[in-house]
């Protein structure tokens, strides 16, 4: 007999990422997660086409069920990767991590179930953080490191209480005013699996390196369902590792050449350039003492804009 289909499948996407991946992986087991039993989710791991591979031995000694496999005839973006994994999942939901690189905070699946449980068509997630003093980009010109983001680690004792990643991290662009204003993209975000299919899953032809404006497209795609309700989780968030990405861990002055990139094919498949898309947001969750002073600036921002946030 078949075991039981899990409510969410979480489909992580890894390249060339050991280091991180180990991280990220540990932080969506369920020694780490709480609140959430490991019947209650699968997470399918695509390896896409990593040389050498991602030591897929690792996942053993995990506590929770965890599945890997390989892309061989990798693409550069990862749009058929996440596709692909769907397609090997069997949860009710799907939680699309389009980056490996992203640890997560304790309560992140746990809360996920109670907002599925809460509402009739959720769509769920929150916001993405840097690891370190800056955006990782500009963080580095300053002699951040590898290195320098393991100490950072060891001081808060990492893992042991996740919450004080929020001690350690900046707001990524996307998310840089908060959980009270609307976000450019989402790095961990939860959609029924017929609604990943509603919206066609991934735009396959966002086939520049890392994606370019998949993410971005992804989420705001699936925002714009109109009868589908935001839920913005309270104080979870996703946190990114120093990794060499195509994006986060460029020079502005490349960032800024791949910027007008991705814009142009945006543009070419969308017809204008992405906006954020002002849509009401339902919150759920709680504020763990090492978000509080991050949540009173996500407050002051929508203070400073002089808006009205709905909220529920």
């Amino acid at each position: 007999m078949q075991p039981a289909a899990p409510l969410i499948s979480v489909v992580v996407i890894l390249f060339n990422m050991e280091r991180e991946g180990r991280r990220t992986l540990y932080s969506l087991s369920t020694r780490y997660q709480t609140g959430i039993r490991d019947t209650d989710y699968e997470v399918i791991v695509v390896d896409n086409g990593s040389r050498p591979p991602f030591p897929s031995a690792y996942l053993e000694d995990l506590e929770g069920t965890f599945r890997y496999v390989y892309v061989d005839d990798a693409r550069p973006s990862p749009a058929s990767a996440i596709n692909f994994g769907v397609r090997q999942s069997r949860g009710e939901y799907v939680c699309i991590m389009i980056d490996g690189a992203r640890m997560l905070t304790p309560g992140m699946f746990g809360y996920a179930v109670r907002a599925i449980r809460a509402f009739e068509h959720p769509v769920v997630t929150s916001p993405s953080w840097h690891l370190g003093p800056d955006l990782q980009r500009r963080a580095i010109k300053k002699g951040y490191s590898k290195d320098a983001e393991d100490a950072l680690l060891a001081r808060i004792g990492w893992p042991a209480d996740g919450y004080r990643l929020f001690e350690i991290a900046t707001p990524a662009a996307s998310s840089k005013d908060g959980w009270f204003l609307p976000m450019g993209d989402s790095t961990c975000l939860f959609m029924a699996r017929s609604d990943f299919e509603r919206i066609g899953g991934c735009d396959e032809r966002f086939d520049s390196p890392g994606g370019g404006h998949l993410s971005r497209d992804t989420y705001r795609r699936a925002c714009a369902l109109d009868d589908r309700d935001l839920v913005v989780l309270l104080g979870e968030g996703s946190f990114h590792q120093l990794h060499g990405g195509i994006s986060t861990n460029v020079s502005e002055e490349r960032f800024a050449e791949d910027e007008r990139a991705w814009t142009e094919q945006y543009v070419a498949l969308r017809g204008a350039p992405h906006t954020r898309l002002a849509k009401a947001a339902h919150y759920l969750g709680h504020v763990p003492p090492q978000a509080r002073q991050a949540l009173l600036a996500s407050a002051e921002n929508v203070a400073a804009r002089g808006l009205q946030t709905p909220a529920s």
